[in-house]
């Protein structure tokens, strides 16, 4: 009997690591969702892989929405019945003191990093419990437990997540549901400015050695759950 393929929703999955993620997945025979917010990018990145023959499914999401989150997690049960592993990858950040960060721009990342992770975990949750079965991989940043400057407001969204994450994952361990944190240290993405990875690209990650990680977690015995993984390039930290 031929094995189903495991259903993934990769957030933020248009660019980046989220990309890279994307890519590995579907590389492993799996039906993988990438959402983000920009239609067109989504688009890009699906014609992008068809070029090497791996097909993927763009499903716009902009998870600081809860409506549309939700709308988002019943369009892909209606057509596969249940979703296997989410990956809570989206997220933003700007690289300013707290004094020139604007309440809005505080408010956006508040609401993309950690309450789109929170809405997105608790509406693929139900479905998950119903299997007695799944996988929450969050993407998480080394600068939720190390400071940088610059990155007050993104680090607390990410050390929230990793709160809301511990606290999630001892509530469905009874379900078989295994819920991970992943905390990167500087990788070489867009959320970068350009010239910072230009002179510093020796000294970060690449965003497929990162996605190759993730699948890795995926793919580990069931029996087993890695709870945090904290990962950095070989020189460190990088300090800009």
């Amino acid at each position: 009997m031929k094995e189903e393929k495991k259903i993934i929703w990769v957030t933020g999955g248009s660019s980046g690591i989220g990309k890279a993620i994307v890519y590995n997945f579907a590389k492993i025979n799996c039906k993988v969702y990438l959402s983000g917010r920009r239609n067109s990018e989504l688009e890009r990145t699906v014609r992008e892989f068809a070029k090497e023959k791996l097909k993927v499914f763009a499903i716009p999401c902009n998870v600081a929405s809860e409506l549309n989150v939700s709308q988002v997690v019943k369009s892909i049960i209606k057509e596969n019945g249940r979703i296997d592993c989410l990956v809570n990858n989206a997220g933003i950040t700007v690289f300013k003191s707290v004094e020139d960060t604007s309440t809005r721009e505080a408010k956006d990342i508040i609401n993309t990093n950690l309450l789109g992770a929170i809405y997105c975990s608790k509406s693929v949750l139900p479905f998950m419990i119903e299997k007695r079965s799944g996988l929450i991989i969050n993407i998480s940043s080394i600068a939720s437990k190390e400071v940088f400057l610059k990155s007050a407001v993104y680090s607390a969204s990410k050390a929230g997540l990793n709160a809301f994450s511990n606290c999630l994952r001892e509530e469905v361990r009874k379900y078989g549901i295994k819920v991970v944190n992943i905390l990167p240290g500087p990788t070489e993405t867009p959320m970068w400015d350009k010239e910072i990875r230009k002179i510093s690209l020796d000294r970060m990650m690449k965003a497929e050695d990162l996605a190759h990680l993730v699948v890795s977690t995926f793919l580990q015995p069931n029996n087993l759950v890695t709870e945090e993984i904290v990962v950095r390039p070989l020189t460190g930290n990088l300090n800009v």
